[in-house]
């Protein structure tokens, strides 16, 4: 399939969830790796701590070889990707000058990756949010002198998304003008464990990963994030997790809940400000789709795969918004 190659601007399909893994990242938050190798039967592990995936070919895999990304890509139709970091190597929980130095690693791995081919690539930063101060100063590292075009963070931290000491995170970002992703990670891996019913049947992921999602939102709204920070970009992978299944009744208590603050009281304030989010449509459904377009529009929907990935799709599924969907990333992407 052909594909555009006049970069971003020229892009008719613009794909901004792909995780990258990086070679020279393995061993770069010490004792909690990252480590790629393979057991005694032939089956790939990727250790982080204790935490052990079984059974994922990294290397040899457009994950890690750019050639074989870009080959895949023309194959699929997509003609330009945002890399992010692996969901398994966020490490917000570990000591800070471990996460610091591992992010470093990781960022200037990936400038080099996107190096080799400028007008197919684009790449979010990853940050050490367990300290703040750290994550603004690479943050601005990755923008000002590495031409990154977004911050990309996980759903959990030490400190809530909607803690003050998060507030001059989101100045940074905005002063900057590059969007903040959020994305899930499978709890545990290097914080405090989720539920142990999530450890049955991949519900850590297939279920697990919405719910972060839906949370992360929530926390976002009734926590002011948007409010205080009129001018901040946020996009939420998987649709925004369930969403807009509890539309309804998170809408209900913005109206109900005392402790509801009063800028999200008045009428159609609650729709106003989800609508102010940003949706990835990597969603396995169309009648999902039709809901979340139903409850906050076309406007801010953008396209992801979770490119190599285990869900991802073999083919386009834009769902017949190629245009829409490229001019918002656009958009998003200050493209």
């Amino acid at each position: 399939m052909s594909v555009a190659n006049s970069g971003l601007q020229g892009a008719r399909v613009i794909d901004i969830h792909a995780h990258a893994v990086l070679e020279e990242t393995f061993g770069g938050a010490g004792a909690f790796g990252p480590e790629l190798y393979a057991e005694a039967d032939g089956v790939p592990v990727f250790r982080i701590g204790d935490y052990r995936l079984r059974g994922v070919r990294y290397r040899g895999s457009p994950f890690m070889e750019p050639a074989l990304r870009i080959a895949a890509m023309d194959r699929i139709g997509i003609d330009w990707q945002l890399l992010s970091p692996n969901p398994l190597t966020y490490f917000h929980y570990i000591p800070a000058d471990e996460a610091i130095r591992f992010c470093r690693v990781h960022n200037d791995a990936l400038a080099a990756v996107v190096a080799q081919f400028p007008d197919r690539l684009g790449a979010a930063a990853a940050l050490p949010m367990q300290d703040v101060g750290a994550a603004i100063a690479e943050l601005r590292r990755t923008v000002r002198e590495l031409g990154f075009r977004a911050a990309y963070i996980g759903a959990d931290m030490p400190h809530g998304l909607s803690d003050a000491v998060m507030d001059p995170f989101y100045d940074a970002v905005s002063a900057l003008d590059v969007p903040l992703f959020i994305h899930p990670a499978s709890a545990g891996i290097d914080g405090p464990p989720g539920p142990a019913s999530l450890g049955l049947f991949e519900l850590d992921i297939t279920v697990g990963f919405a719910m972060q999602e839906t949370v992360a939102l929530a926390t976002l709204l009734f926590g002011g994030v948007l409010h205080r920070h009129p001018a901040l970009d946020i996009c939420i992978s998987h649709g925004g997790g369930a969403i807009s299944l509890l539309w309804g009744r998170l809408r209900h208590a913005a109206h109900k809940r005392t402790w509801v603050p009063e800028h999200l009281r008045p009428e159609g304030r609650f729709e106003e400000t989800l609508q102010r989010i940003w949706y990835d449509i990597h969603m396995h459904d169309s009648q999902s789709l039709d809901l979340l377009i139903a409850r906050v529009g076309q406007e801010r929907l953008v396209y992801g795969t979770n490119f190599a990935g285990w869900d991802a799709p073999q083919s386009l599924d834009t769902h017949g918004m190629e245009p829409l969907l490229a001019d918002n990333a656009r958009r998003l992407l200050r493209g």
